[in-house]
């Protein structure tokens, strides 16, 4: 983490949260957006327009956090997110998502426990923080979330801090799950429903506690998964995909893999 310098700023202007380089990559972005893309996105009124927030999302394509921030952006407010610092590294791109107040952090290692601490500096700060609670891109074969891994659970009951669930459909059409081949035209539907603040009020003051940490991590996926369950209008699977029993690598483009 040395050779980053991370921000931590308290959240400003309007997106709140933003700053030139945060606005640099939204004017380039935004205008190819709404070409390729076509919009309905409803329950931005369940975002609060300030204080400290994290909303958790489902994961299904490599376009997901840029359609993500989008819908935040265009509803007042500037996420930060905990990214691999793989791309960090990226030359040109690295530097503009660093200076636009993103972390990087080592997944998969001793280094990756320090995410929890720069998550919690951000909190504190009073920043909205993007979560994708499974970690990685869906495994799925019909692309239902996973179970999901603690963290996002315990970073919000560690700080009392609200969580967004939101469920969002559309950009594995453009980009599909696990590859980074482009389907622009005809132009897709992203669709986005932002749902009430998670009731994690049972498991208050039990960050420590790991079965707590488990139920309160399948209640925060409960909300994203009805959510997508009514955009896409149909139920999930009885049995969720685990990745933790599965034989496929946690992290990583596993269909590369396995060629």
């Amino acid at each position: 983490m040395a050779q980053f310098k991370v921000s931590y700023a308290p959240p400003s202007g309007y997106p709140l949260g933003t700053n030139r380089a945060f606005k640099f990559g939204a004017g380039v972005l935004i205008p190819i957006f709404n070409v390729v893309m076509k919009r309905d996105w409803k329950g931005a009124e369940n975002i609060p327009a300030t204080g400290r927030v994290i909303v958790a999302s489902n994961h299904m394509s490599y376009l997901d956090v840029l359609v993500f921030t989008h819908f935040l952006f265009r509803n007042g407010r500037a996420p930060r997110y905990l990214g691999k610092s793989g791309v960090f590294k990226v030359p040109v791109i690295g530097k503009i998502l660093l200076a636009a107040g993103q972390v990087p952090v080592e997944r998969e290692t001793s280094d990756a426990k320090k995410a929890v601490d720069h998550a919690k500096i951000l909190l504190e700060k009073g920043h909205m923080l993007g979560v994708y609670p499974e970690g990685t891109l869906t495994r799925d074969p019909q692309l239902w979330p996973m179970i999901a891994k603690t963290g996002c659970a315990r970073l919000a009951l560690a700080t009392d801090t609200p969580v967004i669930p939101i469920a969002q459909w559309g950009s594995q059409l453009i980009v599909p799950n696990y590859t980074t081949k482009l389907n622009l035209f005809p132009r897709k539907t992203i669709v986005i429903r932002a749902g009430k603040p998670v009731d994690l009020s049972r498991w208050k003051g039990k960050a420590e506690d790991p079965q707590a940490l488990i139920e309160a991590t399948a209640e925060i996926m409960r909300a994203i998964t009805v959510l997508l369950e009514e955009i896409r209008g149909e139920k999930r699977p009885e049995v969720i995909f685990d990745p933790h029993t599965s034989d496929l690598p946690r992290t990583g483009n596993f269909k590369k893999k396995r060629k």
